[in-house]
C-alpha cells in the first residue's frame, strides 16, 4: 500500500503543526507522532477506519489525541483527504 496525500490533507497538517508548534513545540511533535502512527497503521490495515455515509470515505480517530483523518482506498493507495482536530466539525457522517 502506498499513502497520497490530498492537497486539502497536507494543508490540515501544516496549520496543526504550525498551530502548536506555536504554542508547545514538545506537543506538536507529540501529536504529529500519533497522526503518522495512524496513518502508518491504514497501510497496514486499510478497513480500520468507520465507513461515512459519503460513499468510499472512511475515518480513522488517532490513538492518543482523537485526531480525525478522513481518507480513502484506492487500489493500492491510501489516500488522506483530511485531517481535522477532533472540536472542529465534522467533514461527513458516519453510517
Amino acid at each position: 500500500m502506498k499513502l497520497r496525500f490530498t492537497p486539502r490533507a497536507v494543508r490540515n497538517l501544516t496549520a496543526i503543526g504550525d498551530y502548536l508548534t506555536e504554542r508547545n513545540p514538545a506537543a506538536a511533535a507529540r501529536v504529529r507522532a500519533d497522526i503518522y502512527d495512524g496513518l502508518r497503521d491504514l497501510l497496514l490495515f486499510p478497513q480500520l477506519g468507520r465507513p461515512q455515509r459519503s460513499e468510499g470515505v472512511r475515518k480513522l480517530v488517532t490513538r492518543r489525541y482523537a485526531y480525525l483523518v478522513y481518507y480513502i482506498v484506492d487500489q493500492d493507495e491510501v489516500i488522506a483527504l483530511s485531517i481535522r482536530h477532533p472540536a472542529r466539525r465534522r467533514e461527513h457522517q458516519d453510517t
